[in-house]
């Protein structure tokens, strides 16, 4: 991108965090899809590129993965389409929620195929890369990659364990098929092993942001990340730098680090009763809109520094969450007095009535500040309208405990959604959210302290 004998030199935190806010996304992402590709994540084995993963139980405190859900089970898939365009054929699921998400290598969502996006009738679809030109297959709809590689997030309702063969099957008639099996993909360009720990994450922004180009819009972007060495092409600037400039740009990068979980943790979404109504966190994408995504200004954050600084956020936070007409997330970490969520003390959520959905909705315990799931002794990480053996109040509404010990009374203990002993921050999600959600005519109430 620019000549090769650009070198690196501390250019202070400023530019260092503006690049760390920029790159992030694309190098969290990354370092997930190799994950699924050569170790595979909790319930999901490792796959090849261009196959699916599936996950045969619902996910648990072993996916040590950020914000996963407890709600349906993943088919997860990493696409590399160097080797060309790959069908994809998906079966007739009679009505069951299901969606596949794709989302390219900077974290936008471009793409939906499932019960909202397309129907649960059988499918086909070709999946080609960035500049393709072709004829798809009779029957094939084309959907287009903004990058080379990319990844499909399958989520699968299920309704417990006695609907998991269902949903196996369902798993198994969904395919991926290189149109030519003989190609081999390319994968991930590897880092130099010369390069310091300290600053490998730079140069995984500087090799992989050239081989996945971003949108055009954020090309001026990256150039003005020269003084960091970030477009140098070739050789890493950062394998022979003297030591005292490696210790300034792992400081400054050590600063850019809490700048983004600080910004995770304010955030610029509008809050209600303590709740972060993050409906539109994951609006960043602006210029890839294939089947199923909404070319929609709604959905869409205008201004382009908030933007880099949300598409962080959402990474770290909420790692391929769904733009909210397909699922909307909401999350806190205070109670009604505007205190920490803590297992120290017992709170209660009076949900009356519940949120209004088409598909469903689940509110989800995470711990702080990795957002993993909690393990219990109920092994029970979330709590929501499908959770059997709940308890409705008499007038109908939803009253869920959250502590870090069980509940002594046995409707609390019904309703028992279990806490770590720490810090905690539970995620309400919402799949199929009525109009009235995403444009205020729903209150989220506070979780109230009890104890």
């Amino acid at each position: 991108m620019t000549d090769s004998h650009e070198t690196a030199v501390p250019a202070g935190a400023a530019l260092v965090t503006e690049a760390y806010l920029y790159g992030f996304p694309l190098v969290f992402n990354l370092d997930q899809v190799a994950r699924y590709v050569e170790t595979g994540v909790g319930a999901n084995p490792a796959a090849p590129f261009n196959s699916f993963s599936h996950a045969r139980t619902l996910a648990g405190p072993e996916d040590t993965f950020v914000t996963i859900n407890n709600d349906t089970v993943y088919s997860m898939a990493s696409l590399d389409l160097s080797v060309g365009p790959v069908a994809l054929h998906v079966p007739d699921t009679a009505g069951r929620y299901y969606v596949l998400q794709f989302v390219d290598a900077w974290t936008d969502n471009f793409a939906y195929v499932g019960h909202r996006a397309t129907g649960t009738g059988e499918g086909d679809f070709l999946l080609v890369p960035p500049g393709w030109q072709g004829e798809a297959p009779t029957g094939h709809a084309v959907i287009r990659f903004p990058t080379v590689v990319a990844s499909i997030v399958g989520r699968w309702a299920v309704a417990g364990d006695d609907d998991l063969p269902t949903v196996h099957a369902l798993q198994d008639a969904t395919t991926l098929t290189p149109l030519d099996p003989a190609a081999t993909p390319v994968g991930l360009a590897p880092v130099d092993p010369t390069v310091p720990d300290e600053l490998v994450f730079l140069e995984k922004l500087r090799i992989w942001s050239q081989q996945f180009p971003p949108a055009e819009r954020d090309v001026p972007v990256q150039h003005a990340f020269a003084p960091l060495g970030l477009t140098a092409d070739g050789a890493s600037p950062f394998a022979a730098l003297p030591a005292d400039e490696v210790s300034a740009l792992a400081s400054e990068l050590e600063h850019a680090r809490g700048v983004l979980e600080q910004g995770l943790r304010s955030g610029s979404s509008p809050t209600q009763n303590g709740w972060k109504l993050t409906f539109h966190a994951f609006d960043y994408n602006l210029d890839f809109f294939e089947v199923g995504a909404l070319d929609d200004r709604r959905f869409k954050i205008a201004d382009p520094k908030q933007r880099i600084v949300e598409r962080a956020a959402a990474a770290l936070g909420g790692l391929w969450g769904n733009h909210a007409y397909e699922a909307a997330y909401i999350m806190t970490f205070l109670d009604d007095r505007g205190d920490r969520l803590t297992g120290s003390n017992t709170y209660t959520l009076r949900l009356h009535p519940t949120p209004p959905v088409s598909a469903f909705w689940s509110l989800t315990m995470y711990s702080v500040p990795e957002y993993y799931l909690v393990a219990n002794p109920i092994d029970r990480y979330s709590i929501g309208d499908r959770t059997p053996g709940v308890v409705l109040d008499d007038d109908g509404g939803l009253t869920i405990t959250i502590s870090h010990e069980r509940p002594t009374d046995a409707e609390a203990a019904a309703n028992w959604l279990p806490c770590p002993a720490g810090e905690f921050r539970p995620v309400l999600r919402m799949y199929e959210p009525d109009p009235t959600i995403l444009e205020g005519g729903y209150e989220f109430p506070a979780i109230m302290r009890t104890s």
